[in-house]
């Protein structure tokens, strides 16, 4: 788990390599800190902790020896994929679906796409910052 003074002090050291002219540097830091004091860090933190918290329960999942708990989200976005599917085969025939049950189905797709593959980006870039700490 990173706290907010490691946040800080990875985005510091962004800084340093990315602007290597003192006054830009100076006011970027001065953001980053502004940022702390917003409480935006913290938000960003909570979700760092939430995407932990959440990747915990799927390693989990992966270790206990029950075939659903390991199978589940993988068919709930099989599904989900196979039902839009069927909405855009019964579109192309003139068949009319409710435009809210389409919105819907759209949002959970992309709810779970972006927990699976965008969780699995924000712990592998939360793997780096702690390696790079030590």
């Amino acid at each position: 788990m990173i706290g907010i003074d490691a946040l800080l002090n990875i985005g510091g050291k962004i800084i340093d390599r990315v602007l290597p002219d003192p006054e830009a540097k100076a006011k970027a830091q001065l953001e980053l800190a502004t940022l702390a004091q917003n409480g935006e860090l913290a938000q960003l933190q909570a979700d760092m902790n939430e995407q932990n918290n959440i990747s915990e329960r799927w390693k989990a999942d992966l270790g206990s020896d029950s075939w659903l708990s390991k199978n589940v989200r993988p068919m709930t976005l099989i599904a989900l994929l196979v039902a839009y599917f069927i909405f855009a085969t019964a579109s192309a025939f003139d068949i009319i679906v409710k435009q809210a049950y389409v919105e819907l189905l759209g949002q959970m797709i992309m709810l779970i796409v972006s927990a699976y593959f965008g969780g699995r980006t924000l712990e592998k870039i939360v793997e780096m910052s702690n390696k790079n700490a030590k």
